[in-house]
């Protein structure tokens, strides 16, 4: 009876496991044979239209440098948002934010203003319709009005203030990645200080620590939402009293990923239905990305920032590269590599020398190819993380 019933229960799943073995076709029409179950993000139908602000009439935002922080306004977030889900699908609209200038460059240095011996930074958080290429425009946070937020560069031993006004609809801190801080200063909410509110502000203040090299500040209030729309920007500790000049030019490239979807984006992050389509160097992607140029022979420092969510292995064109720098820790000689492609993790910070041997349009990109497309499309040749470097004789 017992070997009976097993026999009759087999039979009876019989037809649904043969529904679910039928092959998959492939791209090319071939069958394929099943699997796993497809666990992979559901595909993002690009929009008829671009993601463009033609539904607004806001004036363009002036450059922030010459605005007083206290008088931006402090914004409020659509009723669907009030909860500030980190994980919320709803996609963000421009509808109703100041407009970034489409020539508008994030990463630019903010001087600051020495004070009774202490260099004093005003950061203002706040939301904004940002340009990553010429025909989309998503909504972000921002430091000062740019993404990413403005270079901070800092003297080792000097000492500095960094006053934060938070003009978002939600709480927000600083955290100085890699930076040897005191804990008072290190920017988690609920353990080293308390969030800065909505319209209140909250001062940062420490010396600099001897270590010289690149690192970055971010936020550490939800920060696979905040830090993903744009609230990061690089942290630059310049030596004192030896000699820094053992490279002509340098440039700070700061690593992003943007969601773009159902007319608006969502905070890109490695999980299903927020995956990226649009990839940036210091807030553009290709080709509106920074031309640098450059000449034969001539010693290019490049600082390289991993400020998203992903992996990203960068690959140079035309010469190979030496990595004289981890996390801002200059590497002894016998510790340095010739690459020509170098994977950047999340959090980490490497310095690469590029000396060019020929002329010509050498292009510095991410090696993940889906990575060089806006939205699965070619612009030009390239898209997404990529930068070109145009070398002289």
């Amino acid at each position: 009876m017992r070997t009976l019933l097993l026999t009759t229960a087999l039979l009876l799943a019989l037809p649904a496991y043969a529904q679910e073995m039928q092959p998959h076709t492939g791209h090319d029409g071939h069958a394929m044979p099943a699997a796993e179950p497809d666990l992979s993000v559901e595909p993002i139908t690009p929009t008829a239209e671009p993601n463009v602000p033609t539904q607004l009439v806001p004036q363009v935002m002036e450059d922030e440098s010459q605005i007083d922080v206290q008088e931006i306004p402090v914004q409020t977030p659509p009723a669907e948002h009030a909860g500030h889900n980190t994980h919320d699908m709803i996609p963000m609209s421009i509808e109703g934010l100041p407009v970034a200038a489409a020539d508008r460059m994030g990463n630019t240095p903010l001087a600051g203003e020495v004070k009774d011996g202490v260099r004093e930074f005003r950061l203002s958080t706040g939301a904004i319709a940002w340009p990553i290429t010429s025909n989309v425009t998503v909504a972000a946070y921002a430091y000062n009005g740019q993404v990413p937020g403005p270079m901070l560069r800092v003297m080792a031993g000097e000492k500095i203030r960094v006053i934060l006004t938070n003009n978002l609809s939600e709480p927000t801190t600083i955290h100085w990645h890699g930076v040897d801080v005191p804990i008072e200063m290190d920017g988690v909410p609920g353990i080293s200080q308390e969030p800065v509110k909505p319209g209140e502000s909250f001062t940062y203040e420490f010396t600099v620590p001897n270590t010289p090299g690149t690192f970055f500040y971010h936020t550490h209030v939800m920060p696979d939402r905040q830090q993903a729309l744009g609230l990061y920007g690089a942290f630059i500790i310049e030596p004192t009293g030896v000699d820094k000049t053992f490279w002509d030019s340098e440039h700070t490239l700061m690593l992003g990923e943007w969601t773009v979807k159902d007319g608006g984006n969502v905070p890109a992050m490695p999980m299903e239905g927020m995956f990226p389509n649009y990839f940036t160097i210091n807030g553009k992607a290709w080709d509106a990305t920074e031309r640098f140029t450059a000449k034969v022979g001539e010693r290019v420092l490049l600082r390289l920032v991993g400020s998203g969510s992903f992996s990203h292995p960068i690959h140079m064109h035309g010469a190979p590269f030496t990595v004289v720098a981890v996390d801002g820790h200059t590497l002894p000689p016998a510790q340095r590599m010739v690459r020509d492609t170098l994977t950047v993790n999340p959090g980490e910070r490497y310095d690469i020398l590029w000396t060019p041997t020929r002329p010509g349009t050498w292009l510095l990109h991410c090696h993940i190819n889906h990575h060089t497309m806006n939205d699965g499309a070619e612009v030009n040749g390239m898209g997404g993380m990529t930068i070109p470097i145009e070398v002289s004789p």
